[in-house]
């Protein structure tokens, strides 16, 4: 019995007018039910699966124009000249100045990085090493690795991150915290510093002043004053101390005027 034939260019033309196809879709082209015919042409011709939609979709190798990172979308499917997910991971940190934060992947890569990564983790291919209280996902390499965490630190500290706590806190929040802390009166600023210095630990005080733009002698007798539960609940300022009420300066005029 003779061997069914397929036409592999009519696989080609119909990739190259749909860009993607799922398997079924090139089955039907093809006019086989048998999946390994399909793969076969596919081989033959050059192939990439997507690394979203789990793999799903197919399109030939000419047919991609792939960005910087080497990824390509069409109707929101993506395709990376990588391979697949996991080494396309690969790839990104390693290559990386800086490292991947698992958010940063998710905006590169757009599909969903936590299992993959956790995955590669377990495969000793990535590395992962908490900068400035978040996990950074960076090189196997310990070399590399020690490079991608002091440019990532160096790139904190240049655009206005600050840390405060375990946490990083961006431009827009850091001048939400300087305005609330503008709103407190002079014992409540120097308590609030010393907290959050103490939450820092060793260097707080240097930390929070520049936060903060106070005094570091301020900051300490704020920790100070918490720490040693000196605090006077009953008095914010000593007697006399602080500005003038504006009902004093108001007196104090009309005392010079009737003078």
């Amino acid at each position: 019995m003779r061997k069914a034939e397929f036409d592999e260019n009519v696989l080609k033309s119909f990739l190259h007018q749909a860009k993607i196809a799922t398997l079924e879709e090139l089955k039907r082209i093809l006019g086989t039910e048998v999946a390994v015919t399909v793969f076969r042409k596919l081989k033959d011709l050059g192939y990439l699966s997507s690394y979203s939609h789990r793999g799903k979709y197919y399109t030939l190798k000419k047919i991609p124009r792939f960005d910087q990172a080497g990824l390509w979308s069409h109707r929101s499917v993506w395709f990376s000249k990588h391979g697949n997910l996991l080494d396309t991971i690969v790839v990104l940190v390693n290559s990386s100045l800086a490292g991947y934060l698992a958010s940063e992947l998710e905006d590169v890569l757009h599909v969903v990085v936590n299992q993959p990564v956790l995955t590669l983790l377990e495969r000793a291919l990535i590395a992962r090493e908490k900068v400035s209280g978040l996990y950074l996902y960076c090189s196997s390499d310990p070399i590399l690795r020690k490079q991608q965490m002091a440019v990532r630190e160096g790139q904190n500290q240049e655009s206005g991150f600050r840390v405060l706590g375990n946490e990083i806190i961006p431009d827009e929040l850091k001048a939400a915290i300087i305005l609330f802390f503008c709103l407190l009166n002079e014992k409540q600023k120097r308590l609030y510093a010393g907290l959050e210095s103490m939450k820092l630990g060793h260097g707080g005080d240097s930390k929070i002043a520049g936060l903060l733009g106070v005094d570091t002698h301020t900051v300490a007798k704020g920790r100070t004053e918490l720490f040693g539960e000196e605090v006077d609940l009953t008095r914010i300022r000593k007697d006399g101390g602080g500005r003038p009420t504006i009902e004093k300066k108001l007196r104090k005029s009309s005392k010079k005027l009737q003078s």
